[in-house]
């Protein structure tokens, strides 16, 4: 779980961006959370408090990120509180990533563990790393075929498959 006011306002280019375009910063980190959910394979749940964006309570799935806005008076701390005791088992084990160190001990007392925005910063920059590294290592990569063809057939081939003639 993310405490996504608590995130944007810890990471220096969230926070500055949050400055002029707020809704861009909640973007920019859910998209973020999509990335990561999907190297991780974890389940990643974004809390938002709803008293900065006041309306009813709403979920919401984006990139298999689950998305919360708190209900009104309900804090993202409240949510995340409660999301730790219904997900927590035996099985499964539940992370909670803010910088409010009160928080950090209270989620802990109810068998979640913590991860400071400073670590899921770090942590998600380097996932974007290999990300990067592995999509150039994949556009690098020749189409293997079963097939061998000399160099010159195998560029008439890609020219054709490419719509050029």
């Amino acid at each position: 779980m993310v405490d996504g006011y608590n995130i944007i306002g810890d990471w220096p280019d969230l926070r500055e961006l949050k400055k002029h375009d707020f809704a861009g910063a909640r973007d920019q980190l859910i998209a973020r959370m999509a990335e990561y959910q999907s190297y991780k394979g974890w389940r990643v749940i974004v809390v938002f408090d709803a008293h900065l964006v006041p309306g009813i309570e709403s979920k919401n799935k984006f990139n298999n990120v689950e998305v919360v806005f708190t209900r009104e008076k309900e804090t993202a701390d409240e949510r995340i509180e409660k999301l730790a005791v219904a997900l927590g088992n035996r099985r499964d084990q539940v992370h909670v990533a803010t910088s409010d160190l009160t928080e950090q001990w209270v989620i802990f007392a109810k068998g979640a563990l913590r991860i400071s925005a400073r670590e899921l910063e770090i942590e998600v920059k380097e996932i974007q790393k290999k990300i990067t590294i592995a999509v150039k290592e994949t556009q690098t990569q020749k189409s293997f075929s079963k097939i061998r063809f000399s160099d010159e057939v195998a560029e008439i081939f890609e020219k054709w498959r490419r719509g050029k003639q």
